[in-house]
């Protein structure tokens, strides 16, 4: 009986996982699967539920920053685009420029973090400075 009782636990903190990853709200993910705000809250509360949300949420964001990145290619394009058609307004110049430059220098800022954290690990294991070598 009590692992029909952990199934039915385990089973309800799926359901609420899912539901919760496509309502608005805690009370509307708990009316999406049948079971009360109550039981909903009583189940986020544990630290199984937690953690499993925690990851469901940020397989989620990946998946969303994956097709953000296939976008980014058409975004760079219309950007440029703009910036360069004599025709388009100055002000939408003037902001695809900025955009430009904003993303090009935290672009370069963010590979001059990665090198130097290259630069500290390959300092702290001198294992892997000489596997380089």
């Amino acid at each position: 009986m009590s692992t029909r009782k952990s199934s039915k636990k385990v089973r309800q903190r799926e359901q609420l996982i899912v539901a919760l990853l496509q309502q608005s709200s805690m009370e509307k993910a708990a009316a999406s699967i049948g079971i009360s705000p109550v039981t909903a809250w009583r189940i986020s509360k544990t630290r199984e539920f937690k953690e499993d949300y925690r990851k469901a949420r940020r397989e989620a964001f990946s998946h969303s920053v994956g097709r953000l990145q296939q976008g980014s290619g058409a975004a760079v394009s219309t950007l440029l685009k703009v910036m360069v058609d004599p025709n388009a307004p100055a002000a939408s110049r003037v902001r695809a420029a900025d955009c430009v430059l904003d993303h090009a220098t935290k672009a370069m800022e963010l590979e001059d973090i990665e090198s130097r954290v290259s630069e500290l690990e390959r300092a702290a294991d001198p294992s892997k400075s000489e596997n380089r070598a």
